[in-house]
């Protein structure tokens, strides 16, 4: 199969603008990214909506794409940038320009879902520790995810789940395994024409997540396991954990 990575890249962040050509020792954020996906994948581009990354991209010797302000999720970019592109692709993988930390193994991990045919939709999710913190699983801000024995993704959520009747919520982590979702993502081109023409879902709308649209559309998610933790950067504060980070690994 052929894969085609898109990277989308806004410039406009209201906690942290600009946030793709931020400096990382010399690099802006945007060409770590981009630098990790060439590890895994032959073909990628950066789908931004700002001349100022595109130019950037452009100046490390990458691939990038212009696309319209007006998109409302990274999957709708992603399918514009992939139509511009062209060429025949199998599969487009969407990964976030705030992972400069992403590995090949984890994209290896998405590609690997799709020896299954009946994959329309791929992604990723992690174990959360068995000693791991009752807030960290409760953070709202971490969806969760919970599988079928073929490995699909049944229901995400910002709610903890399952929900373990009869057991003290600080054994929940120790008696049942907890998926986080890591935000990455891969279609089949046809089916990422036809989900960017969805109109939003009802529980799409009550948990602000667009794959609960996707589930009740019919598509079905295949999962793969990660036990790599990326480190996404939303804020000046987490680019500043980053760096330290990429200081102590030499990256």
């Amino acid at each position: 199969m052929r894969f085609l990575a898109i990277i989308p890249a806004r410039y406009a962040s209201t906690r942290f603008p600009g946030k793709p050509l931020a400096d990382m020792l010399g690099k802006p954020m945007i060409q770590r990214v981009y630098e990790q996906v060439k590890k895994a994948v032959d073909d990628v581009y950066v789908a931004t909506d700002d001349e100022r990354i595109y130019n950037a991209v452009q100046s490390f010797g990458g691939n990038a794409v212009m696309t319209s302000v007006n998109h409302k999720s990274g999957t709708d970019r992603c399918f514009e940038a992939a139509a511009k592109i062209g060429g025949a692709f199998d599969v487009v993988i969407n990964i976030q320009g705030d992972e400069p930390f992403v590995q090949p193994e984890q994209i290896e991990e998405l590609k690997k879902c799709f020896m299954d045919p009946a994959t329309d939709i791929a992604t990723l999710v992690m174990p959360f520790p068995y000693d791991g913190f009752w807030d960290d699983l409760a953070n709202a801000n971490t969806p969760k995810v919970v599988i079928n024995r073929r490995m699909e993704a049944m229901y995400f959520s910002r709610s903890v789940i399952p929900y373990k009747r009869g057991t003290d919520r600080m054994e929940w982590l120790k008696t049942h395994v907890y998926y986080k979702h890591i935000g990455m993502y891969a279609y089949k081109v046809p089916v990422l024409s036809e989900i960017t023409k969805l109109p939003q879902s009802p529980l799409e709308l009550a948990e602000s997540l667009e794959q609960l649209r996707w589930l009740e559309n019919g598509y079905k998610i295949k999962v793969g396991i990660t036990h790599q933790q990326t480190i996404g950067i939303d804020t000046p504060a987490d680019m500043e954990k980053a760096i330290k980070f990429l200081k102590q690994h030499a990256c």
